[in-house]
């Protein structure tokens, strides 16, 4: 059984009304962190960066404003599925992107086939997956820290 699901969509990035420019987004879905969707955006002349955030968050922007903290997600003309905006936040930085609805739609009906929506919590070896991820996390915040003082 396939254990991950990726594809590459190409989204707008709008700087301004007036400017914007297209740039590709890989999307990655891993059954060992169902929950999840990542999104590794590659802006021109900088380094790669990877957001993750809920699955579920995905999908319900696609049909309805949705998002709190960070991540806010909502379709640019609700009455129809055409294009969403995914607005990130870090502090007072914010960075728009408008994208397709038919690709996510499609990215997240192959995650389904993976682990189907609502299943996520069946899968046998989740709670230790986590376990190990949260030491992960830890241990290099910890390290982050040592190197930063």
């Amino acid at each position: 059984m396939r254990e991950s699901v990726q594809a590459e969509v190409m989204m707008s990035f709008l700087v301004s009304e007036e400017l914007s420019f297209r740039i590709p987004v890989e999307l990655r879905y891993d059954a060992r962190d169902p929950y999840a969707v990542r999104l590794t955006f590659h802006l021109p002349g900088d380094a790669p960066v990877t957001w993750a955030f809920g699955r579920e968050l995905l999908l319900d922007g696609i049909n309805k404003p949705c998002g709190d903290g960070d991540v806010h997600i909502a379709p640019t003309h609700p009455e129809d599925l055409s294009d969403v905006h995914i607005r990130l936040q870090v502090g007072g930085d914010r960075a728009l992107f408008r994208a397709s609805a038919a690709p996510l739609v499609a990215f997240l009906d192959r995650t389904d086939r993976i682990v189907p929506l609502g299943q996520e919590r069946n899968l046998g070896d989740f709670e230790e997956n986590l376990d190990e991820a949260l030491v992960k996390i830890l241990t290099e915040a910890q390290q982050n820290e040592q190197n930063a003082g």
